[in-house]
């Protein structure tokens, strides 16, 4: 194992290094921060500041970087539903009526609230809204079926970003006509659209929605436990009423002055790249996996688009057949026993996907000769 794998901490605690060539999952610390971020979050230790203060400028300078009314940073893109869909609920006082914040989650003196969401959109996310205390409900794709759920009760409606979630869905321009006409609000999960970075103002400047949130440690590659909300004035003056320090639902997402330092010097970085370039570059590495993994025996492997996210890039996508000595969960495991660890995709029962977004320069080559090595040796 070289040098650049040694981390004294994570050894300490028996730990090694993993190279991520799966994608920007929590569960595999999200993305690398980008160079800017660790300075930022250092300097910002070591004062004290007025935390309000600080959260209402920053928010002025992402909403101005990203092309939006307001924003707001939150402790992760799950916390960032939580908090606009409780923007929707008591955002008709500016989010500080007093009755409506004690009165989450249980509605018992404003009554019961609903949230729409399409059928196809279900996910595990559904947690972070139902935590406010609305009820979902579901529609299908057919325009009558969105009019017809919106009622008094409804607080808006949530409708989930990605080309992977498009099926089964009617277009966001079209939601956000209906909605409106009805006077409902409508809020966008784009957590992990990035890129591309227009996704930070096309939903909501350009197409309409009141409000979009997006992980901050994914594609802006900021700190991991930071989300960004963006749009409309009202839904973030609604958040922020809700949110850390105030004694609201929103009390135990607290973001740090850290992680506020860190995520508006992630955006300034990520806005000033050369997004073409990168993608480019992505491409090229899945052209080199594609060529590199061809003709091995039992293996069939092709250009994947778009990401898992439904990101404009592409991915390897690695089908284990039996001829190959292998199936996909041992692979997975032998990938994973490497050192440093190989994380990877699992599309389906016999296929694994390789994707570029978390890379560093050179991990493409790992990945391809592990790979090699394992689908060149049967197990025994």
């Amino acid at each position: 194992m070289s040098d650049r794998y040694v981390n004294e901490f994570y050894a300490s605690l028996g730990l090694r290094p993993v190279v991520n060539a799966a994608a920007t999952l929590t569960r595999l610390g999200g993305s690398l921060v980008a160079p800017p971020v660790v300075p930022a979050m250092a300097e910002a230790a070591r004062h004290f500041v007025d935390i309000v203060e600080l959260h209402r400028r920053v928010g002025q300078r992402l909403a101005e970087l990203t092309r939006n009314d307001a924003a707001y940073v939150t402790s992760g893109a799950a916390a960032g539903l939580t908090l606009a869909v409780t923007a929707c609920v008591s955002g008709a006082g500016g989010g500080t009526d007093p009755v409506a914040i004690e009165d989450l989650p249980y509605l018992d003196k404003t009554g019961e609230r609903t949230v729409i969401v399409y059928g196809s959109q279900r996910n595990g996310y559904d947690y972070a809204v139902r935590q406010v205390g609305v009820r979902l409900v579901e529609v299908g794709p057919e325009p009558g079926e969105l009019a017809a759920a919106i009622d008094g009760r409804t607080a808006c409606v949530l409708w989930f970003a990605g080309a992977h979630f498009s099926s089964g869905a009617l277009p966001l321009a079209d939601v956000v006509r209906i909605a409106h006409e009805a006077g409902v609000p409508v809020l966008v999960d784009a957590a992990a659209q990035i890129p591309p970075v227009s996704s930070l103002w096309h939903f909501t400047s350009e197409v309409g929605a009141d409000a979009a949130i997006f992980s901050g440690g994914k594609g802006l590659r900021g700190p991991q436990s930071t989300g960004l909300l963006v749009g409309r004035e009202w839904v973030i003056a609604a958040a922020r009423a809700n949110g850390s320090p105030n004694h609201s639902i929103g009390r135990g997402l607290k973001v740090g002055k850290e992680e506020l330092l860190g995520l508006l010097a992630a955006v300034e970085w990520t806005l000033a790249q050369d997004e073409p370039a990168l993608l480019a570059a992505y491409e090229a590495t899945v052209r080199g996996w594609v060529d590199g993994l061809a003709g091995l025996p039992g293996v069939q492997v092709e250009r994947g688009y778009p990401s898992e996210a439904g990101q404009p890039h592409s991915r390897a996508l690695v089908r284990i057949g039996p001829d190959s000595g292998w199936d996909r969960d041992r692979l997975v495991a032998a990938l994973w026993a490497c050192d440093p660890h190989i994380a990877v995709g699992e599309v389906d029962p016999n296929t694994i996907a390789l994707n570029p977004q978390p890379l560093q320069d050179g991990e493409d080559e790992i990945v391809l000769r592990e790979l090699r090595r394992l689908l060149a040796d049967r197990p025994a």
